[in-house]
């Protein structure tokens, strides 16, 4: 038998993601689970049907490469009412499996050895292991404050000629702020006379609270000529298990992302794609979402007044992130894991994210979930 056990690993200090850690517990102790970002709530019968349908109609093999051309048409007429920008059709979108697997295709597309990779804690955490498995290094900066603010000074001082690329999650996970058109105005400024790219995270660009407007880095001409942005099907529609997402950039960094995406999933579910143009030719099914979400946020938190645990509320995703300072001086992984198996409810500590794993006593919560659930879990938290 081979001794695999001293092979060099790619990710030596790389653990279990953490989502993975609490829905497993959760299910181990039937607590509710308000960790990983799914919704427990079914995804449009009528986006459904049209998925059947497409099978029906014998669209069951490999679509082409970027994506069926009538779903890349209805993405870039959106992008185009809600931005003011068009993306070529035939050369600067394309549909990857998930929005995951448009951020590996594209920092696996421009990092290499030696390059350093620009990234705000808290983090998403696909961001850096991507980024070291391709040999680049992650240069972290942490966001400040209870609200989660960029210091773009401290931004300035971390570029270097090593600098390849910069990734900014709006509206942003975990913390659940939102960048404001200031925030991508000096970012624009910024990387103003470089070749920095921009990866731009805009999963949750229709889950937006209080009438504040999604500022795409494809609105700002000096970061979308550089700018790669990625965008998720799953977030959007209920149904993160079929796992559609794209994304968008101008055609000669686009070229490059087809060169990874080729050789990795090569295309993605045809019958979904066909089902998603249709579906997209009525603005109303992703226009509306944010008044949605707003209600289960809105919702959430007048379910926790009275109760220990505080927080800003989120602006966008659909997570809370809550300060649990006046209950317990646990760390926030200790804490989580105590609320999972003592009191049968699931969240995900903060501190994984933050640089150096920083302990602000923090839990987030998904509220994509029924009214039922959202009311099991207050009544859990009224008890501390």
């Amino acid at each position: 038998m081979p001794d695999f056990r001293n092979l060099p690993s790619k990710l030596p200090t790389a653990k279990t993601s953490i989502f993975s850690v609490m829905s497993q517990l959760a299910r181990k102790h039937n607590a509710i689970d308000l960790s990983q970002g799914f919704p427990n709530f079914d995804t449009d019968p009528k986006l459904k049907e049209l998925v059947f349908n497409a099978m029906k109609e014998g669209y069951n093999q490999y679509p082409p490469m970027n994506g069926v051309p009538e779903l890349r048409e209805q993405i870039s007429d959106k992008i185009e009412a809600l931005y003011g920008v068009r993306y070529k059709v035939d050369s600067e979108i394309t549909l990857t499996a998930g929005a995951t697997g448009a951020l590996y295709d594209a920092i696996t597309a421009f990092v290499n050895k030696g390059d350093e990779v620009i990234v705000f804690k808290p983090a998403y955490d696909s961001y850096e292991p991507t980024i070291k498995s391709n040999g680049g290094k992650p240069v972290l900066v942490q966001m400040k404050g209870k609200d989660f603010k960029i210091d773009w000074q401290e931004v300035k001082e971390k570029i270097n000629n090593r600098t390849k690329m910069l990734i900014i999650n709006t509206p942003h996970n975990p913390s659940g702020t939102v960048f404001t058109k200031e925030d991508m105005q000096q970012l624009e400024a910024l990387l103003k006379g470089t070749d920095i790219i921009l990866l731009s995270d805009e999963v949750y660009e229709h889950i937006i609270f209080d009438a504040i407007e999604h500022q795409s880095a494809s609105r700002f001409p000096g970061l979308a000529e550089r700018a790669i942005v990625c965008s998720s099907f799953g977030k959007t529609f209920h149904n993160t298990g079929w796992k559609m997402g794209y994304c968008v950039a101008p055609e000669e960094l686009m070229k490059e992302i087809w060169k990874i995406h080729e050789l990795t999933a090569f295309c993605v579910n045809h019958p979904m794609q066909k089902a998603f143009a249709e579906y997209l030719k009525n603005p109303e099914n992703y226009l509306n979402l944010g008044s949605f979400y707003q209600e289960k946020r809105d919702k959430f938190l007048k379910l926790l007044q009275g109760s220990k645990f505080t927080g800003i509320p989120a602006k966008g995703t659909y997570y809370q992130v809550l300060n649990y300072a006046e209950i317990t001086t646990e760390k926030d992984t200790e804490f989580a894991e105590r609320l999972t198996i003592e009191h049968h409810l699931a969240s995900i500590p903060v501190s994984v994210f933050n640089f150096e794993q920083k302990d602000n006593k923090q839990l987030r919560f998904c509220f994509a979930k029924t009214d039922e659930t959202l009311e099991k879990a207050a009544e859990i938290l009224h008890k501390f």
